[in-house]
């Protein structure tokens, strides 16, 4: 396993960061693909034992049993101080006002559920899933800076929004000498590249350490075109972030017959573009079946040519933000 530096933090990460929304009970929230703690078990032991130290879940994940879940399995198999846990607050966890966002009174009720469900004292990134419109920013930003200082969490991370969202959350720190981003979790892969155009350089500028979302786009990537699972067809969130493009099915085509020329898997090949991307510091893997942690750790060994990422990146088109919602 290969360990980087997130940003400009001295934490120590491992370069594939393992996606914990997989896991949870497929009969709590709106996941019915998800594994329940058995299975669960078994994948998060197998990243462990392959040296990956960074799990990333968040509170809406199967209406907190994700959490759950990763928390038990974490305190059965490790060492608290020797893993990264990273979870994320903004969904809705409860019907009625104040159930959900990015308010001072949200926060503050959130982190310490989250707390009880990983049963820790504290998390090491702490990220708002989503930009909160309806809520100040530098309400936010002092209530999570207040978290930090309070000892919950060690840093504080963003996910998915616009570059002068996330620019502008960063003055306000500055501004006022809060708690800094150190972190940008956004949805990166071959199939959308727009985070290319503003989020990327941004994050490389500040020295942000980047953890793209969906890096084989929710699976796409690593099977053939018009072949479904069991997530793809119940996955409603899914079904808004790709479409039926004849570009996205070149790229699909041109993994697969590079991972045919390289005797790889797909999953490999996908996972090695993202992983040579400059300024891009862990993709957040997911994984159902022991073969998707192979995979993963197995693109840290695989060097695409330049060739190679030509042709990957050839076919691409612009496509419509999505994701931030």
């Amino acid at each position: 396993m290969e360990y980087v530096k997130l940003g400009r933090t001295g934490l120590d990460v491992s370069r594939i960061c393992l996606g914990c929304m997989s896991f949870g009970e497929p009969d709590r929230g709106n996941h019915p693909w998800t594994l329940g703690e058995g299975p669960s078990r078994k994948l998060i032991q197998k990243s462990l034992a392959y040296g990956i130290n960074f799990f990333d879940t968040a509170n809406v994940y199967s209406d907190g049993s994700s959490e759950e879940i990763v928390g038990k399995a974490l305190h059965d198999f490790t060492v608290r101080a020797e893993v990264v846990i990273a979870t994320k607050v903004h969904g809705r966890t409860h019907a009625g006002p104040n159930g959900a966002g990015l308010s001072r009174k949200a926060i503050m009720a959130e982190i310490d559920a989250s707390l009880r469900r990983l049963r820790t004292d504290y998390v090491d990134l702490y990220q708002i899933h989503r930009w909160d419109p309806a809520t100040p920013i530098e309400e936010t930003l002092e209530a999570l800076h207040d978290i930090v200082k309070a000892g919950k969490a060690r840093y504080i991370g963003a996910s998915s929004m616009f570059a002068w969202q996330f620019s502008k959350a960063l003055y306000a720190s500055l501004l006022r000498g809060w708690t800094r981003f150190v972190s940008m979790q956004d949805h990166y892969n071959l199939l959308n590249r727009e985070e290319e155009r503003e989020m990327l350089p941004l994050c490389r500028d500040q020295e942000i350490g980047v953890l793209p979302w969906s890096p084989l786009a929710r699976g796409r990537l690593a099977r053939d075109w018009d072949a479904t699972t069991s997530r793809s067809e119940s996955d409603e969130f899914g079904r808004t972030l790709y479409d039926t493009a004849s570009s996205d099915r070149v790229i699909v085509e041109r993994v697969a017959e590079i991972a045919q020329d390289r005797a790889v898997s797909r999953a490999q090949v996908a996972l090695a573009w993202v992983l040579a991307k400059p300024g891009v510091t862990a993709p957040v893997v997911g994984a159902t079946r022991p073969q998707h942690l192979d995979d993963a750790v197995a693109a840290l060994d695989l060097r695409l040519t330049p060739d190679e990422i030509a042709a990957l990146e050839e076919p691409y088109v612009p496509h419509p933000v999505v994701g931030f919602g």
